[in-house]
């Protein structure tokens, strides 16, 4: 089974936005990253639901959305109206987790939840039945191409044992400082889904090397 590649818009070209979409749709690319910051939960601001709905005018493959704000609740059903498939919050942003859960999966897309480095797999033992993903960030929310914290390889291991011990079909995605040294290694450890930004959209040939992700 080859591993689910989902290139980070983050990271494309915002001038030539349309043209880096297309790029991923004639890719081996599965799935598309979009990063939605909001300036508070992380020290950044990036795309808005505006920009969401002009990318899935053009996308033609799976819209992986991960909600890095506060609320992210109020905002669930505008993002899976403007394109996503699959919309993932963050744990430590959801005063109630289940019920944002619930919400996402009424409007009929995939729900997500993703947990910062400090934060440990056991806190989702509650909802871990109820997910489709778990995303778990190898870098501190907010910034692209950083680098990947090295306790990621144990944190991926120790979701995998929750995942199969609650007979869950979450999927396991990481998020940060994915290349060619560490992707590998993320897939051994249990990772279905690899997001990259830097690595696809700064490289020199950024099909060939979303393929070489894909191949792994």
């Amino acid at each position: 089974m080859s591993t689910i590649v989902s290139p980070s818009l983050l990271a494309a070209d915002f001038a030539n936005l349309q043209r880096d979409v297309e790029l991923v749709n004639e890719s081996a690319a599965e799935w598309v990253h979009i990063d939605v910051m909001d300036g508070m939960f992380v020290p950044n601001i990036s795309f808005g639901v505006p920009v969401c709905e002009a990318i899935n005018r053009h996308a033609k493959v799976f819209q992986d959305v991960h909600l890095m704000i506060e609320e992210p609740g109020k905002y669930v059903e505008a993002f899976r109206k403007a394109g996503a498939d699959l919309i993932t919050v963050h744990y430590e942003a959801c005063r109630h987790l289940h019920r944002d859960i619930q919400l996402i999966h009424s409007t009929g897309a995939k729900a997500g939840v993703a947990l910062n480095p400090h934060t440990p797999v056991a806190v989702l033992e509650e909802v871990i039945e109820d997910l489709d993903l778990v995303l778990l960030m190898s870098v501190n929310p907010g910034f692209g191409g950083q680098k990947l914290i090295p306790g990621i390889y144990n944190k991926v291991q120790r979701l995998k044992e929750l995942i199969e011990k609650k007979n869950s079909k979450a999927l396991i995605e990481v998020d940060g400082g994915v290349n060619a040294d560490s992707a590998p290694k993320l897939v051994e450890a249990g990772v279905d889904v690899l997001v990259a930004g830097s690595y696809v959209f700064g490289s020199e040939d950024p099909k060939a090397t979303i393929q070489q992700l894909n191949e792994l």
